[in-house]
């Protein structure tokens, strides 16, 4: 059996033309394993999204190897269907072939608005579909029935109690898989119809994975007080004093087998929390005895140990999407936040499992970056995958609604771990905060200069190559990024330099009438890592003190009031490492960082790369063709021999992937 990627593929021979346009309009072009393919065969692909910025790519890259007669395997990407080729600039059109692809080809029997509302990471188990069941010419209804079934599992016909549909939201919210709302809508319109759910929040549970994990957390205590009642007896007659925020059946199945197979997990990863119970002692031998709080220290150490063996089995492979390093990221960072927790006393058969389980990881994950980075930045900014697709994220909230408004929160060097250690001390403040919480992948060298740029520029680093050095041109790249979008200058605002302190200035901006568009700069967590002398558990714990302050609460507050939709990221991790020695190189390097050096000539770089064998040339992907890192070898910096420092720079998991979280009020 053949995939859909074929039928793009094969008109990808090495050595046809120097230049290919393609007419793309469902973003194909931009799929993690066409990209890969059209890689290894040699080309290289920039999308063409405005005249400006793909001449600067096409002038810095490939005019100067076109006027040296040298072959390239140039693929230009115009996101509209084949009759806009046209609108691409004269020169290219008189020496470049031309191609289009659509999902109407791929896909002719299928409903072509609902099949554009599908990711591009669902479209391998449709085409098996269509192959295996053959469906006729569907309509829009019957198409989304298809889909239900064979691509996300879903048989709404089969769902007829309350453990069914548990099983299937389970399923779905535990990997986080994505369902366009196209498919949700038609998915409740079929439960609606049903009268075992008349009373369950399914307009709210099915769509919204917080939510659901929400209604699964409030019921744990119920479920735990009908367990120690064989009867079941007093569980409904006192049901107002949980306090249940979502409406729905106060008790749910969750010893079904179909169920309780996903316990585990979710009181393991940190899905749903343990509570403590009067009867604990009792239900110490039974099941549910990982959702129950007994003694704090042995409730750690006992998840932890289980945390440890999970995440063995589970480190993406070579040819793994973005999304499983992402998703293995944010169970990483819960089972590192869980090992330096201030309270907790790790054995020493646990540090040698989290050591070698961190040396497995970062082989893991450079051979995968090897592999699959360079396609990243190209992929489609919804959902974000990079830094540089956040602003274009955000922009939806913009564009949606005239009278909304949003806010970034970039907290520097806030590594997805410390986020975890944030997020539990907002909580304990604001018990009405709800937070969405996402990652996405930093630039690599993992640097503020390059990566905070990237965020606010809404661009890969090979745009503003003047300014990679510094951060003084963010509020520049900030406004024109907005501009672009349609805003005026007085519409768009911009604040660094924060942590501590009063919030008068940043009063002033947001409560303006004409913001409707903010990016706030946090430093203190950066500030915290440059002055660290206690390792990674010092850092967690200043950042719990910092976030145990007023300041960072106060802030989301100011602006929650003013209207606007507030995000929080991240421009790098951080990550303790050990000194490796310091490069002999006098001044050859443009930056001398912990775990980067950056270098304007490969020559220079290769010299001192002879000097650590085992450190990483990266190329520079994203990057101008000058500005050439070299990355600290594993958990090591460039640093005295055996001196341990906190910093950033280099490829591990910790300094690479970071939060990206939407903060709301529950009540909202």
């Amino acid at each position: 059996m053949g995939n859909w990627r074929d039928q793009i593929l094969r008109e990808f021979a090495p050595n046809v033309a120097r230049l290919t346009l393609v007419a793309d309009p469902d973003g194909l072009l931009l799929e993690e394993g066409i990209l890969a393919g059209i890689r290894e065969r040699g080309y290289e692909l920039i999308p063409f999204e405005d005249h400006v910025a793909f001449r600067y790519a096409c002038e810095s890259g490939y005019r100067s190897r076109w006027g040296r007669g040298e072959h390239t395997d140039l693929v230009v990407a115009l996101r509209s269907g084949a009759s806009d080729l046209n609108r691409l600039p004269y020169d290219l059109l008189q020496v470049g072939r031309q191609l289009s692809f659509n999902l109407g080809e791929i896909f002719p029997n299928l409903s072509y608005p609902v099949l554009a509302a599908l990711g591009r990471t669902d479209l391998d188990a449709l085409y098996k579909a269509q192959e295996r069941h053959e469906p006729g010419v569907l309509g829009d209804n019957a198409t989304k029935e298809f889909i239900l079934r064979h691509v996300f599992g879903i048989a709404p016909e089969l769902i007829k109690q309350p453990a069914d549909l548990l099983r299937v939201l389970l399923r779905r919210h535990y990997r986080g898989q994505r369902i366009p709302a196209l498919f949700d809508e038609r998915f409740i319109e079929a439960l609606c119809q049903k009268d075992d759910f008349h009373d369950w929040p399914i307009q709210t549970i099915i769509p919204d994975r917080e939510a659901f994990f929400g209604f699964l957390q409030e019921r744990w205590p119920v479920f735990l007080d009908r367990s120690t009642r064989q009867d079941g007896a007093g569980v409904r007659e006192d049901e107002a004093l949980y306090g249940l925020e979502f409406p729905g059946p106060v008790t749910l199945p969750f010893d079904h087998d179909d169920i309780r197979v996903y316990i585990d997990n979710l009181f393991i990863e940190g899905l749903l929390e343990a509570v403590p119970h009067e009867q604990a002692e009792s239900l110490s031998t039974s099941w549910v005895t990982i959702g129950i709080r007994t003694d704090d220290r042995a409730d750690q150490a006992r998840r932890l140990d289980r945390f440890l063996d999970a995440l063995a089995s589970d480190i993406p492979k070579e040819d793994a999407r973005h999304g499983d390093w992402l998703h293995f990221a944010r169970n990483w960072a819960e089972l590192v936040a869980l090992a330096l927790d201030s309270d907790a006393i790790l054995s020493e058969p646990a540090r040698r499992k989290i050591k070698t389980l961190q040396a497995q990881i970062d082989v893991a994950l450079v051979s995968w970056l090897k592999k699959r980075y360079s396609g990243l930045a190209n992929l489609p900014p919804v959902p974000p995958v990079m830094l540089h697709h956040v602003p274009g994220f955000l922009s939806r909230h913009i564009s949606d609604a005239g009278e909304h408004k949003v806010a970034l929160i970039l907290v520097d060097g806030l590594s997805l771990d410390q986020w975890i250690v944030t997020r539990k001390e907002l909580a304990r403040q604001r018990g009405n905060y709800r937070f969405r919480e996402t990652a996405v992948f930093a630039w690599i060298p993992t640097i503020t200069s390059v990566s905070r740029q990237a965020a606010f520029a809404g661009k890969p680093p090979i745009y503003f190559p003047d300014s990679i050095g510094a951060t003084d041109k963010e509020p520049a790249l900030w406004v024109q990024f907005w501009t672009d979008q349609g805003l005026t200058q007085q519409e768009v605002a911009y604040a660094k330099g924060l942590g501590d302190g009063a919030l008068e200035s940043v009063e002033e901006i947001v409560t303006r009438p004409q913001t409707r568009v903010v990016g706030l700069v946090i430093d203190k967590v950066d500030k915290i890592m440059h002055g660290m002398e206690l390792g990674a558990a010092g850092m967690h714990n200043q950042v719990r003190q910092w976030v145990g302050q007023p300041f960072l609460t106060n802030l989301i507050d100011l602006l929650l009031e003013n209207g606007f939709h507030v995000h929080l990221t991240s421009d790098h991790g951080n990550v303790e490492a050990v000194g490796c020695g310091q490069p002999a190189e006098g001044v050859i390097a443009d930056l001398r960082g912990e775990r980067a050096r950056i270098y304007s000539d490969s020559l220079l770089r290769d010299r001192v790369k002879a000097q650590f064998p085992d450190a990483l040339e990266w190329p520079p992907i994203g990057l101008p063709e000058d500005y050439l890192p070299l990355l600290a070898p594993g958990r090591s910096a460039f640093v005295r021999k055996t001196k341990r420092i906190v910093c950033h720079g280099g490829a591990s998991l910790e300094e690479l992937v970071v939060p990206l979280v939407q903060i709301e009020r529950k009540d909202t």
